[in-house]
Parts: structure tokens; sequence; C-alpha cells
């Protein structure tokens, strides 16, 4: 099986609130993000309501061949006048972590931000101490920038860096995944 069919992404939807929030709140998630704080149902449906249904974010669900769900990808802040998007992801399911569906699914919603949202530069950031994230993201073109800034996160002060990838340098491992689309 290619890298391409390790998942297949659908769109989340209001039914998927109570696995986002209780994805996004285990400590080894959370442990990850810029923003820390827990997520509640009617957060996550008020995120739904003021920036999905509008199109300031699109999101999906990782499923894996077998039906799991596993986590999900998304882009959000998206300005379709330039042509960008910030990118975000996270595996929800911990046996799942560092068994390449993330670049599988990443992949995927960047064909699908290229090509169906007809974004030009897509961007995102990560806490630099999360080196599987960085070579996920490193597999699937996104380039690192000099961009640097700090945070406090409950962990303390950490460094943010920033990568990004142009929509003319993005590149699939194979044709099939060039013509693959959700």
């Amino acid at each position: 099986m290619g890298k391409q069919e390790l998942v297949r992404l659908r769109l989340m939807t209001a039914g998927d609130t109570t696995k986002i929030v209780a994805w996004r709140n285990r400590d080894f998630v959370r442990n990850n993000f810029i923003y820390q704080e827990l997520f509640t149902e009617e957060g996550h449906l008020r995120w739904i309501r003021e920036q999905v249904e509008p199109g300031y974010v699109v999101q999906f669900i990782i499923c894996l061949a077998d039906g799991r769900e596993i986590g999900s990808v998304y882009f959000r802040d998206i300005d379709r006048e330039k042509g960008t998007a910030e990118y975000g992801i996270f595996i929800g399911e911990e046996d799942a972590l560092g068994c390449g569906y993330g670049t599988a699914a990443a992949g995927q919603a960047l064909a699908y931000a290229f090509a169906k949202l007809k974004l030009r530069k897509v961007f995102l950031r990560f806490l630099a101490d999360n080196i599987g994230a960085r070579k996920s993201y490193e597999h699937v073109g996104f380039r690192l920038t000099d961009r640097r800034e700090r945070v406090m996160t409950r962990q303390g002060e950490r460094e943010v860096c920033f990568m990004e990838l142009d929509a003319a340098d993005w590149r699939h491992d194979t044709d099939e995944g060039r013509k693959k689309s959700i």
C-alpha cells in the first residue's frame, strides 16, 4: 500500500465535536500546540459556526483504510484574495503516532488546498522541540523560514518555528498522488 492509501480524508461535521474535543484535550496533543487551553464542545461548535461555515476554515477528519478515525487536518485563516492559509494537523490516537499517517494526510490535504481552494501559499507554525512534526512537514515539501517567535506554554517559554510551501514548489511523490482528490 502506497503512502497516499494509508489514509483518506472526509470533511469534519458538527457530529465530530465530541471526538475532536477529546483528541485536542489529550496531553500528548495539547503539549504540542501553541494554544494549550482545554477545548469545550461549546467552543468547538462556535468554531464551526464562526469559522468553518463562512469558509475561513476547511477541516477534515483523518480516517484509516479500515475506517478508524485518528485525527484532524485543517486550513485556517483562509484568505482567498491572497491565496494563503495556515495549515494544522493533529493525530489524536496515541498508537497512530509515528506511522506515517500525518504525512499521508498532509499530502492529500495539500492537494485539496492547491487544486480546490486555489491557494498559492500555505504556512504553518510549530513548537521547535516537536521534531516529529517538523520531519513530517519537510516530507511533504514545507520549508523552514527564518522567522521565530517565543511563546509561553504550560511547559514554560518555548520557541515557535515557521514553515511555508508555495503551490509552485509543491509536489507529490507519485503521479497517482497527483490525481487523487478528496
